[in-house]
């Protein structure tokens, strides 16, 4: 099984941002990723991050996964929960449900900031960085 926390950073919302995954197995990290996302907002940040996580998690066919997001809109759209009502975010939550349908067991839920350090500090140095 494999447990991966997920985070978007915009500076200044829009602004240089970021996204940060990191993926767990067995309580041994296993993957990290820090990916400057150019001139962006938040929302797009979060969405990029789970995007990146679940193409990640494609590659490493397990069929047990748990996705953490300190976002709790994106989880809501993706889980169908809430109404995607921005246009930008809109194509970003469609790609999301699809990889979403392509891996196994898939679990996704929402965890305070406090519980995803690591993926928040990756994606916080991609958006200072610009790396």
């Amino acid at each position: 099984m494999l447990e991966v926390y997920v985070d978007g950073s915009s500076l200044s919302n829009p602004g240089p941002a970021g996204a940060g995954v990191v993926i767990y197995r067995k309580g041994r990290v296993i993957c990290q990723k820090s990916v400057y996302l150019g001139k962006t907002t938040n929302n797009v940040a979060e969405y990029m991050a789970l995007i990146l996580a679940l193409q990640e998690v494609l590659s490493m066919k397990d069929e047990e996964v748990s996705v953490y997001a300190d976002s709790e809109l994106v989880v809501q759209q993706v889980k169908g929960k809430y109404k995607v009502k921005n246009e930008r975010l809109y194509t970003l939550n469609i790609l999301a449900k699809h990889l979403v349908g392509l891996i196994g067991k898939l679990s996704l839920l929402h965890k305070g900031r406090e519980e995803n350090k690591q993926a928040d500090l990756l994606a916080r140095q991609a958006a200072k960085n610009r790396c």
